[in-house]
């Protein structure tokens, strides 16, 4: 499953974007992995906001590790660790240049980056909350990447999951700005299928630790 993808570096501190046009081309990229700080999309009050927020919820018993990191579209209106702030309207986007996605099999993670086709950048659909841990001077934000099931192209790999990308329709349902039953909210997760996408295999040496998959869930739900 995704554990990094392409941004621009600038959209933290550029906030009118969320309401206009992409950035510039010749922007710097930066590259983000579990346990950065992403720059999520969220409505406060009446508004948008980017807000930085930790990629990883806290683990239970070591708030340091970030367990778990996706949220499956499926069940993150059930699944204690997301119920609640799927309900609330704890609900973000990231927008994405390109991501990372790996095979499902045994072995070194090999991985391969998914460019987007004719669209400029695409926005993954995330839940958040927020933690008050004793020893902490400040709450920690973190947040999740909700996933569903792989495109054709993906599941070539193979592997079985993929970022769930919100259509521009659906982005003011996903935030709560159009009220909304819970329902509709969760139908905004939609595997994207016939999309003109390349994949190709990252030419730089990975590190062979597995990553989260179905089968060895640690850090997945």
């Amino acid at each position: 499953m995704c554990g990094k993808f392409t941004a621009k570096a600038s959209w933290i501190e550029i906030v009118d974007f969320i309401w206009s046009a992409p950035p510039a081309d010749g922007e710097e990229d930066r590259t983000y992995r579990v346990m950065n700080d992403l720059p999520l999309i969220v409505r406060e009050g009446e508004e948008r906001r980017v807000i930085p927020m930790r990629w990883g919820f806290p683990h239970p018993d070591k708030w340091q590790v970030p367990q778990p990191i996706h949220a499956r579209a499926e069940t993150v209106d059930t699944i204690k660790a997301f119920a609640q702030a799927f309900r609330d309207g704890q609900r973000g986007i990231v927008l994405m240049k390109d991501f990372n996605e790996a095979p499902d099999v045994d072995g070194p993670t090999i991985q391969h980056v998914v460019t987007p086709g004719t669209e400029a950048m695409l926005a993954a659909a995330f839940v958040w909350r927020r933690y008050d841990i004793s020893g902490l001077a400040k709450p920690l934000f973190a947040c999740v990447l909700v996933t569903v099931p792989a495109n054709q192209l993906l599941a070539t790999l193979p592997t079985d999951r993929m970022p769930a990308f919100l259509a521009p329709e659906d982005w003011k349902t996903w935030l709560g700005e159009t009220p909304a039953g819970l329902d509709e909210v969760k139908a905004c997760l939609k595997t994207m299928e016939g999309v003109r996408w390349t994949m190709t295999r990252e030419a730089r040496a990975r590190s062979s630790r597995r990553k989260p998959t179905v089968s060895s869930p640690t850090g997945l739900f």
